[in-house]
């Protein structure tokens, strides 16, 4: 049955709706009698509302929304091209982006050229051959579809990608307040530490303890991975170092301890690279234990500097595997910097990875008298310098301490 705009307009659908089911058909012809045959050939297959002028078929599309177009070129007042440019203009993207199909009596080459150009995505001949109309509206029905499902996807896309920045900003949150908030304090020592995340959270962590009448402890470690799953085995990898200096002093017990307990947890499925040093409140004695850290390195006066290197492999993958502390001293002036692989793993342009031996040779001498901060930054700049403005590719965790004067 055939529907004018005055009669039954059709009522405008809902997105899902929208999403789920064909566009009607809106049939645009001054001709009345045009309108009555095609009319009767397409409210066979279809849902169709006629409109009997360009102005009428704009006025339908913004009441009721997008609708496949099957636009008369030859109008009064405004003629097919001119509606077709008035639809692309609407402020509205799903009416904008109706599909139009134009009906014209002309077939040179240059007047197809300005249905095209004018915005239609098709265009059929008079004396119509309805056969080839009806191809062409499938066409177009289904590619609108494809559309309107490629637009729900992208949409359901962007609703999760939002819901995962928002978990990654709630775990940047979290993961900054794991942090130390403050440097700790040492009788004759000066600290400085440096976090760099590769992505907004990473799988790096620093902390310490002073432990009452004993030594500062101050330990690192570097998960698998990046992103979330990292960053949470650093608040597990704080847990376990915190209650391990509970019960012990000792770097290489403190070490053990967490082997067990990261063990227990993931039964081998993953491991951390981890390093503990202790530093005496009396004197420059520093014990340090490594497991898969990258050496912990000394600049001393009148040399190289020294490496510590780990004595057993990262944590996870060998519970057999004993840890072995080392003990040096520190005179005034030298300073420690202990820290993740990310700090060396940066590349010149050529892709050569600057690696801990060179790495160990940018430290400044004691003789330059830096404080612990401008050691720590005079270290970082050049470790940038090196990549030329390249990105570190990984997460960065440093913390220097240097032996001052008693």
């Amino acid at each position: 049955m055939s529907n004018t705009p005055d009669a039954r307009p059709w009522k405008r659908p809902s997105a899902e709706a929208a999403a789920a089911a064909p566009l009607r058909i809106l049939l645009v012809d001054d001709e009345a009698a045009n309108r009555r045959l095609l009319m009767r050939l397409l409210e066979r297959d279809y849902e169709v509302t006629e409109c009997r002028s360009g102005a009428e078929t704009l006025e339908m599309l913004e009441a009721h929304g997008p609708a496949l177009v099957v636009l008369d070129y030859q109008m009064p007042d405004l003629n097919g091209a001119q509606v077709c440019e008035l639809i692309r203009a609407s402020q509205d993207a799903g009416i904008a982006q109706s599909p139009i199909i134009m009906l014209t009596a002309f077939s040179n080459a240059e007047h197809e050229v300005e249905c095209l150009r004018c915005g239609a995505d098709d265009f059929v001949t008079k004396p119509l051959n309805y056969a080839v109309l009806r191809a062409r509206i499938e066409t177009h029905l289904r590619l609108h579809g494809l559309r309107e499902q490629m637009l729900a996807q992208n949409a359901e896309l962007e609703r999760l990608q939002r819901l995962y920045e928002e978990d990654l900003d709630a775990a940047r949150l979290t993961q900054q307040a794991i942090l130390p908030s403050r440097l700790p304090s040492l009788h004759a020592w000066d600290f400085a530490a440096h976090y760099r995340p590769l992505m907004r959270i990473g799988g790096d962590i620093y902390d310490w303890v002073k432990a009452p009448g004993g030594p500062l402890l101050v330990w690192i470690s570097d998960a698998t991975g990046h992103g979330a799953s990292a960053a949470l085995l650093t608040t597990l990898s704080k847990l376990l170092f915190r209650h391990a200096v509970a019960e012990t002093q000792d770097p290489a017990a403190i070490m053990d301890y967490v082997e067990r307990e990261f063990q227990a947890v993931f039964k081998g499925r993953s491991y951390m690279a981890a390093g503990c040093v202790a530093l005496s409140p009396d004197h420059g004695r520093v014990t340090f234990c490594g497991a898969g850290q990258p050496p912990l390195m000394i600049s001393r006066r009148g040399g190289p500097a020294e490496l510590m290197r780990s004595t057993r492999p990262p944590l996870g993958l060998n519970q057999a595997a004993h840890s072995v502390a080392e003990h040096r001293e520190l005179a005034a002036g030298e300073a420690l910097l202990l820290y993740t692989d990310g700090l060396y793993e940066v590349q010149d342009r050529d892709g050569v990875r600057l690696g801990h031996e060179a790495l160990a040779r940018l430290l400044p001498p004691p003789s330059t008298g830096l404080s612990a901060p401008d050691w720590l930054a005079a270290i970082l700049d050049r470790t940038a310098a090196y990549a030329e403005g390249g990105a570190y590719p990984d997460d960065i965790a440093a913390f220097a301490a240097r032996r001052e004067r008693v």
